[in-house]
């Protein structure tokens, strides 16, 4: 009879046990990024449709340049013989003559000329020309008139702008930071540590408070100071050890929380929250970061091949793939990718299931 009591407790316990196991052993799948095509549209001599009053996005592929909206109609579509500058909301095309250019909006309707000689260039809703010599721009207004003028005497080797601050950084090592509504220099400030100086990447954010850049030849680095006062602090640096050559990018996050810079074959992360830097491999030179509402979209080019990685907000590469193109370009808006390719576009939507 003991026996018999024992072999039940024996049982009891063991399914107990086993209950317990798998309540705390229970785990909810990862959800994984699904990513959907939605749809795809020619650029080659395409049926426009201009009557939507959905957001636009430009696209320039080759020589032809034009806007879509997020249903895949293209309410503008140009070609053009030379040059072209052109953003959401203004485009020119232009020469290497270029004086008095005209430039227009979205809808193809006259926006303004920029009254003076030199490249035209836009950022979203805000205008320059770039001055000959390479040296000095102009920032103008939304019809073209010149608003203020930056005359250096060193070559622009980085340039962003953003709604409140103009950064440029320069032959000779030194960032600057101007105020746009009167172009007053606020930042004066050299990262220095390198033999041979000069600024090859760079980036601020929105709120002026912080300069990420990368910058030398000999002892190449990524610098990331914070503004205190007038002065910049250097915060955070890394050395290189390999020089890369080229101009590269460097990119504030929409939410100003994380930092990206490509160097020489790979991709350095910085979170300003936590102080934690990650590094990932990336082969191709990073032509552009994009943002979705969860993920980073980097598009990378090695002569005609394209590579599109995608990494999530825990800083993870999620996937990747590549094509052959002779253009190419990434947008992301929402959680949504739209990959223009010679002379097509993709809608594709991303999911986490």
């Amino acid at each position: 009879m003991k026996q018999k009591k024992h072999i039940g407790l024996a049982i009891f316990l063991i399914i107990f046990i086993s209950v317990i196991y798998i309540i705390l052993a229970a785990k909810p799948l990862n959800k994984e990024y699904s990513f959907t095509p939605v749809w795809k549209i020619s650029t080659a001599n395409p049926v426009l449709n201009d009557a939507s009053s959905k957001t636009k996005s430009y696209f320039h592929l080759g020589q032809t340049l034009g806007y879509f909206d997020e249903d895949g109609n293209i309410s503008l579509y140009k070609t053009f013989p030379s040059k072209v500058s052109i953003s959401d909301s203004y485009f020119a095309t232009y020469n290497s003559e270029a004086k008095n250019t005209e430039f227009f909006n979205s809808d193809g309707s006259h926006a303004g000329v920029i009254e003076a000689c030199g490249f035209p260039y836009f950022s979203d809703n805000l205008v320059y020309v770039f001055l000959p010599g390479g040296c000095s721009f102009s920032k103008c207004s939304e019809k073209g008139k010149i608003l203020w003028t930056f005359e250096g005497t060193f070559p622009i080797t980085a340039f962003v702008a953003k709604e409140k601050y103009t950064a440029v950084g320069l032959s000779n090592g030194s960032i600057k930071i101007l105020n746009n509504e009167n172009g007053a220099t606020e930042i004066d400030f050299a990262p220095g540590g390198s033999d041979y100086p000069v600024i090859l990447g760079l980036d601020i954010s929105e709120d002026g408070q912080y300069i990420a850049s990368i910058s030398g030849h000999k002892q190449q680095r990524f610098v990331l100071s914070h503004r205190e006062e007038n002065q910049q602090k250097i915060i955070y640096h890394r050395f290189f050890d390999q020089d890369s050559p080229y101009r590269t990018i460097v990119h504030f996050s929409k939410d100003g929380k994380r930092v990206f810079y490509n160097y020489f074959k790979g991709l350095g992360i910085y979170n300003l929250d936590s102080k934690y830097e990650k590094t990932l491999e990336l082969k191709d030179k990073l032509l552009s970061i994009e943002e979705t509402d969860d993920l980073t979209i980097l598009m990378g080019k090695e002569k005609n091949n394209y590579t599109v990685s995608i990494i999530d907000n825990t800083e993870t590469l999620e996937g990747s793939f590549s094509f052959t193109a002779d253009s190419a370009f990434i947008h992301a808006a929402g959680n949504n990718i739209y990959l223009g390719k010679d002379n097509s576009i993709s809608k594709i939507s991303i999911s986490k299931e």
